[in-house]
Formats: structure tokens, C-alpha cells, sequence
């Protein structure tokens, strides 16, 4: 783990050459150095850049543990400045639960995407939510299997193509797309259940207050905070990064709409 670098001066400027600027922005320490290198135009750089801030905002950088599986979320490992533990395909949720209860006193979340979540883990996501286990699941959506080529994934839109629906979606065939917070929403065990994006800086904004929340219901110890986020894919949707913010407004965010699902009721 990196020292605390707030406030690093670059460099290439000295502190003469400072006065007179005022700091709008830094580098969050929480992340490493490495740039990132997902495609052009994907919003899992811009989640990494929020998490790193929640965590380094709250203070809890040495109390954090992150799990990913594989798929794009596996980069996470790369980028984040915290303790990270990997997990096999689907399971994330499942070692999640198992280092909360031996480090109860941790931040522990999880970082997935829809290939991983809601197909091959969608039984460990829903007995975890059901359980009410004490941890913050962030779903990434893109609507397809990001890493392995573009196949039809379980949020998969009706009529959308992919390279294993090249005609797009066949509901008749295959069913509907997966609705995750609408469906967690319903068990007892979740807590906090939110749908947000990325594309816009006003959606930035919701979106780090979502995460920001995740992480101190977890001081409360009253259930699961389930956090999705809906964002692009421009290299598996054909489409340059713009293209794929009108896809993702015009037809992404039709299915899934954005807002809290479930919310701590009042005491």
C-alpha cells in the first residue's frame, strides 16, 4: 500500500509556480500509479476514480478489503490501493461473506460485473442479499461479456445484438433480461438497493453518494447495500464512445432506470 500523497506537488511545477492556482482536482492515493487501460469511452475507469475517492474521503483505506472475480472487474486489482482478494468465477459474493464474518470490523466489497453476477454467481448474489450479509455489492451492467468477446449476457436487452445473438436477443427464446435491483430488492436481507451510471458528470455525482452510502451502512450491521451501475461497452457494442453514450440513454436506461430501488426506512 502507497503512502498518503495528498497534496503531492507534480514535478514539473514548483510551489512558486503554484500560488495564485487554486486545486480543483488530485489523484485520488488510494489508487496505484498504473494508468488504466481499459478501452476508450468505459466507465469502469471512471468507478475506480470514484471509488478510490469514497475510500480515501471516509479514512478507511487500511480497512477495506475489495473482491473480484474474473472478467474486467479482475483489473480492479491493478488499480486500487487496498487489499484485494480475488475470487473464482461467480463467487465473489460468497469469500465476501466469509471475510466479513472473520474481519467483522473491515469494509468489505464486492466489484462484478453482469456475466459474473447474474449468470454464473446469481446463486451466491441472491443467498448472500437473503442472508443479509454486512457488505457492499457494486454491479457493474454493460449489457454484455465485456472480456471474452461480446457474448449475450443475463441484462442482455431485448433485440440487442451480440456475437452469440447476432440477430439480437430473442425473448421467446432465451427470455428476458435480469432486473437485479428490482429482484433483490425483495429479499428481507438487503438493505440499500441503487441504480446509477456514470455518463454524466451530474450521474458521477449520484453515483459516488451511492457508494459513498454502501460503505457506512456497513457501520449500521442492518443488511446487504447493492449498488449497480449501468455503463457502456463502446469495443463489444460496435460503437465509438459516443455512440454509446446515446445507446445508453436512449435504450439502456428505458430497461434500466436509475434510482433507489430499496432505501433504510426512517426510524
Amino acid at each position: 500500500m502507497q503512502e498518503d500523497k495528498k497534496h503531492e506537488i507534480p514535478e514539473c511545477l514548483t510551489e512558486e509556480e503554484l500560488e495564485g492556482y487554486e486545486l480543483v482536482y488530485e489523484r485520488p492515493y488510494t489508487l496505484t500509479e498504473k494508468r488504466f487501460h481499459y478501452c476508450p469511452g468505459c466507465g469502469h475507469s471512471t468507478v475506480h476514480k470514484l471509488l478510490g475517492e469514497v475510500i480515501q474521503e471516509l479514512g478507511i483505506q487500511d480497512k477495506t478489503i475489495g473482491v473480484a472475480p474474473v472478467g474486467c472487474a479482475v483489473f480492479a486489482y491493478d488499480y486500487l490501493d487496498i487489499d484485494m482478494q480475488e475470487a473464482a468465477h461467480g463467487r465473489a459474493t460468497a469469500l465476501a461473506t466469509g471475510i466479513k464474518r472473520v474481519l467483522p470490523d473491515r469494509y468489505v466489497f464486492t466489484y462484478q460485473g453482469d456475466g459474473d453476477l447474474a449468470a454464473i454467481g446469481t446463486a451466491e448474489t441472491i443467498h448472500t442479499v437473503n442472508r443479509g450479509e454486512n457488505i457492499l455489492i457494486i454491479f457493474i451492467n454493460n449489457g454484455v461479456y465485456g472480456m471474452t468477446s461480446g457474448q449475450m449476457a443475463p441484462t442482455t436487452l431485448p433485440g440487442m445484438k451480440t456475437t452469440t445473438s447476432p440477430y439480437g436477443r430473442d425473448v421467446n427464446n432465451v427470455g428476458y433480461p435480469l432486473k437485479m435491483c428490482e429482484l433483490l430488492a425483495n429479499l428481507p436481507g438487503a438493505y440499500y438497493v441503487t441504480r446509477q451510471a456514470v455518463h454524466t458528470p451530474n450521474n458521477v455525482r449520484k453515483c459516488k453518494k451511492a457508494l459513498l452510502n454502501g460503505f457506512k451502512y456497513q457501520e449500521l450491521k442492518k443488511g446487504t447495500s447493492f449498488v449497480e451501475i449501468v455503463t457502456n461497452c463502446p469495443s463489444n457494442w460496435k460503437m465509438n464512445p459516443v455512440e454509446t453514450l446515446k445507446f445508453l440513454e436512449e435504450e439502456m436506461l428505458k430497461y434500466y432506470p436509475l434510482g433507489d430501488v430499496k432505501v433504510p426506512a426512517k426510524e
